[in-house]
């Protein structure tokens, strides 16, 4: 408050700004303290002039757009919209650029008294001039209601030390791997430089962590910026696309990422290859606005990089990727204005009202739609001492293939690697030397399976979240459906089944097409998945009674009010079973359950589905029938989105020891043959009809999903579409415009050679005139001497015989 009124009542800075066109602040968007007042704004709404103690202040012509609640001002969003509201503390303020649709609008952004509830508040006003008057009447309405107490009693005095604030600051570089996912480069140890790739797109990650003193809350980052070289200017600088800001799981780092294109003209000079013998440097710099800090926060760090040929092998599990500085911040108090309100923060005003709009469009509510399969990113960045064990662990094991490190099931229930898996699955599937099935996958994909019609259904709904597999045509999906299209020729008693191309699609993230159709078979025929996928299903039914025995054992509060719900295990648990829980969960768990199957066995399913049910077991209980169904299919796979929750959910499963699965997998049977010799015919066709019922309704319940993806992909393309259409008709008008030119360009171009023609006649004629003047004069030039010749001596005779006789005549006298 005390910021807002000093800027907007100072004509120093009225005349030194020039009004709401420089609001943006400095080049690169720093977000200013106030707006500042128009020069032209008539003297009776001047900010500077003071505001009567009135009980209100009405102002004309103001349209209340909307207001969006928020837990979270920088996170989350809700669609609702409510009238008014009392107005106890504003956080943020903003108003449009001129020049922009949103010049005549501004919007603030407040909290509830005493509650942790958000309102972001948008109006926009016919009068432009006014908004400046508005704003200010918000300031005056703040120190109007001030207590008249003092703020606080002097500030005991610092310590020598007390000033001072140490952070530390790490950058971290990403490039694109080319299957939707952001690996960290690696480093060079010796020479301490980043080993980037060129033409690969980046991200650049900063974590900021204070170490001393009390915590300086950090509000947001404004600008993350880059720039090729060491020692560069502020106006070198270029501005980096934000992507995210916010304290880390643990609440000791905050972390902002920012995209890189490199590709750009700015950053060439970081694009091109290095000699081998040398580096360069880079700076990069992040601006953040610090709780109790009047000025916005630069940390400023300069790094040494290397563009590397696009074929050399940069990644080394060892190498030390993140660059870390240490800063140190010394603050000094300053004096507090005799100006009161109720504002425990100072009015801090963002750059762009676009800010906001784009915050209510793109930042949805959690709604009741299940998790899209491909779900979830998955670093993959692990601690140097861990890679390092495995880096050990991977030596030893290269040497005896055959036998398994005994340190390697501690290592796996830990979670492998992300960067390692593609080499540990082979490894442990016993795949690292399965040449025959390479050379025989080569030959499959040139022949047709029977099954070719459901494979192609199949291949748009597996992974559509993952961007690797979300083009229809693309690498991902075209890799996707050779492999399945094999394995249903390889395999012709099981075929193609929906639950492989789950399986295949996870494979081939991390590693190559006929490394992952190997694995695949290997799974298939020795982790007993081949008898889930067979048409009678009854060794699919015998693992739900194993599942139900066991929840009887180790949950029998929630057994029981599952049989008074009449909710069987196959009811809720056949996906997971039939795709190893890879459709709908998120990819962190989805790769840490297939480490734990390769490496322990089919039996890990019992013990991932008895974590889940376990942690859930509270929020069932409280359900019926169909909540109950509801909840397994949206909440529970939406709950570990979360990297920490899905860890969590890890180590449960890997502490539950399950060992009584042949006992019950022997009572089933037991139980089977003596219901087929005591059963009547009958009550077997009335429990088979039920059966087949409860299977029916789980296939509707399926159909409903699939037709709701349907829907909503007709939607989407529908939408495609018409974009393809507008984009069509705009490039027929173009194709039309183009056409007419040409036309215009072809009469043109005629017109011009048919007057080339003629110039040419013309000229022609003229030169065949001037040649035949020429010699008509060259002839008249020629008798002309002749005569002239003639002429001559005939005059020098007659002069001669004039003048003899001229002599004559005298003698004569």
């Amino acid at each position: 408050q005390q910021e807002l009124e000093d800027v907007l009542m100072d004509p120093s800075v009225t005349e030194l700004v020039g009004g709401p066109d420089h609001l943006g602040g400095a080049k690169h968007g720093y977000p200013t303290t106030a707006v500042p007042p128009r020069s032209d704004e008539p003297s009776d709404l001047s900010p500077g002039t003071p505001v009567p103690d009135e009980d209100s202040v009405v102002f004309s012509k103001l349209t209340y757009l909307g207001c969006a609640s928020v837990n979270a001002p920088r996170s989350e969003l809700t669609s609702t919209e409510i009238a008014n509201y009392p107005i106890y503390k504003i956080l943020f303020c903003v108003r449009g650029h001129d020049g922009t649709p949103e010049s005549d609008c501004f919007a603030f952004t407040e909290s509830h008294y005493n509650t942790e509830i958000f309102r972001i508040h948008v109006f926009r006003c016919e009068i432009q001039e006014a908004v400046s008057r508005i704003l200010y009447s918000f300031a005056t309405a703040f120190r109007r209601s001030a207590n008249k107490a003092p703020l606080a009693a002097k500030a005991p005095p610092l310590t020598p030390d007390s000033d001072v604030f140490t952070f530390t600051v790490s950058l971290e570089i990403k490039e694109d791997d080319g299957k939707g996912t952001f690996s960290a480069v690696s480093k060079d140890k010796d020479r301490q430089s980043f080993k980037l790739r060129p033409g690969m797109v980046k991200k650049i990650v900063i974590y900021v962590q204070q170490t001393s003193n009390k915590e300086l809350a950090i509000e947001r980052c404004f600008g993350l910026l880059l720039s090729p070289g060491k020692n560069v200017k502020n106006s070198d600088m270029h501005l980096l696309d934000l992507e995210s800001m916010g304290k880390s799981s643990d609440g000791k780092s905050y972390i902002i990422t920012g995209s890189w294109n490199p590709n750009t003209p700015q950053f060439q000079a970081v694009n091109e290859e290095t000699p081998k013998d040398k580096f360069m440097y880079m700076t990069t710099a992040v601006d953040l606005v610090i709780t109790e800090v009047e000025e916005p926060v630069r940390f400023l760090l300069e790094t040494r990089v290397r563009v590397c040929s696009p074929n050399e092998r940069l990644f080394w599990p060892f190498s030390k990727r993140s660059y870390t500085e240490t800063f140190y911040l010394k603050l000094r108090p300053v004096r507090t204005s005799s100006v009161q309100g109720d504002f425990t923060e100072p009015l801090k005003l963002v750059t762009s009202l676009s800010f906001f709009l784009s915050f209510a469009l793109t930042i949805l509510p959690d709604n009741d739609e299940p998790l899209l399969s491909g779900s979830g990113d998955v670093s993959k960045e692990c601690g140097e001492k861990i890679l390092e064990t495995w880096g050990d662990l991977l030596s030893k094991w290269h040497l005896n293939l055959a036998v398994r490190p005994k340190q390697l099931p501690a290592l796996v229930r830990n979670g492998v690697p992300e960067a390692l898996r593609g080499e540990v699955w082979q490894l442990l599937a016993g795949c690292h030397n399965n040449d025959h099935l390479v050379e025989e996958y080569r030959t499959l994909i040139t022949k047709e399976s029977p099954q070719d019609s459901a494979i192609t259904r199949d291949i748009n709904r597996t992974f559509p979240a993952h961007d690797y597999f979300k083009d229809t045509g693309g690498d991902g999906q075209d890799s996707l459906y050779k492999i399945c299209k094999a394995y249903s020729v390889y395999d012709e008693e099981i075929g193609y089944c929906q639950g492989q191309s789950f399986l295949a699609a996870v494979l081939l993230l991390h590693m190559p097409e006929e490394q992952a159709f190997s694995v695949l078979v290997k799974i298939m025929f020795e982790y007993g998945l081949r008898e889930l996928f067979k048409q009678n299903f009854e060794d699919l039914h015998c693992k739900f009674f194993q599942l139900e025995r066991l929840m009887q054992e180790c949950i029998p509060d929630l057994y029981t009010h599952f049989l008074n719900l009449s909710l069987e295990a196959h009811m809720y648990a056949s996906q997971w079973f039939l795709t190893l829980f890879t459709a709908k969960f998120p990819l962190y768990m989805v790769f840490h359950i297939i480490d734990l199957l390769l490496c322990e066995g089919i039996s890990v399913i019992f013990n991932v589905a008895l974590a889940l049910l376990k942690t859930s077991k509270d929020d069932l209980l409280q359900t019926d029938f169909e909540g109950a169904l509801k909840f397994f299919r949206v909440p529970v796979p939406k709950r570990y989105r979360s990297e920490e929750n899905a860890k969590k959910l890890m180590e449960l499963a890997c502490s539950m020891k399950v060992t009584k699965l042949k006992k019950y997998e022997k009572e089933y049977h037991t139980i089977r043959e003596q219901q087929e010799q005591q059963e009547a015919p009958i009550e077997r066709y009335e429990r088979e009809n039920r059966r087949l019922q409860d299977a029916n309704m789980r296939l509707e319940q399926e159909n409903d999903d699939l037709a709701h993806e349907l829907v909503s992909s007709k939607i989407a393309l529908r939408k495609d579409l018409d974009n393809a259409e507008e984009k069509s008709d705009a490039l027929n008008k173009e194709l039309l415009i183009t056409k007419q030119k040409l036309v215009e360009s072809e009469d043109e171009k005629r017109r011009l050679e048919e007057e080339s023609a003629q110039l040419k006649e013309m000229c022609r004629r003229e030169l065949d005139k001037s040649e035949s003047e020429i010699k008509k004069n060259g002839s008249i030039i020629g008798e002309y001497k002749q005569v002239n010749t003639h002429t001559h001596t005939h005059t020098h005779t007659h002069t001669i015989s004039v003048f003899i006789s001229v002599k004559e005549v005298k003698r004569h006298y």
